[in-house]
């Protein structure tokens, strides 16, 4: 088929009123990287209820993304916290999480420790700061 799968990554430039969102779309394999801006709810709000690793199909964005299917990897909220795949939710919670997991990098500390971190469910949500 003539859709190719690119990564995505959509940054919220100001806290404005207006919402004025940047989309960042790229493709490691074709070594190809484009930065637009918008500024309507309706073209960001195709990602919203979306989860982490799904596929969207973009032709609300344009007529130049006709066709085209971009997959969600990840993402920050507004603050900054990670996404993580497998916590359903579309806020943020605080896990236990055990040493080199997202959202926990501490490098020092007793074999098997774990410290509770807050990371961001992996729903997308119009809290979200970076899209993937």
């Amino acid at each position: 088929s003539s859709r190719v799968l690119w990564t995505l990554a959509v940054t919220q430039l100001a806290r404005r009123p207006c919402r004025n969102m940047k989309l960042n779309i790229a493709n490691p394999a074709r070594v190809f990287r484009r930065s637009l801006r918008w500024r309507t709810r309706r073209s960001s709000g195709i990602f919203y209820e979306k989860r982490m690793a799904q596929d969207v199909e973009v032709d609300a964005l344009g007529d130049e993304f006709k066709g085209y299917v971009l997959r969600i990897t990840g993402g920050q909220d507004k603050e900054g916290f990670t996404m993580k795949q497998g916590v359903l939710l579309n806020t943020r919670v605080r896990l236990l999480l055990p040493k080199g997991t997202t959202g926990f990098a501490n490098h020092r500390g007793r074999e098997g420790e774990r410290k509770r971190r807050s990371v961001r469910g992996c729903i997308v949500g119009p809290d979200l700061a970076v899209l993937n």
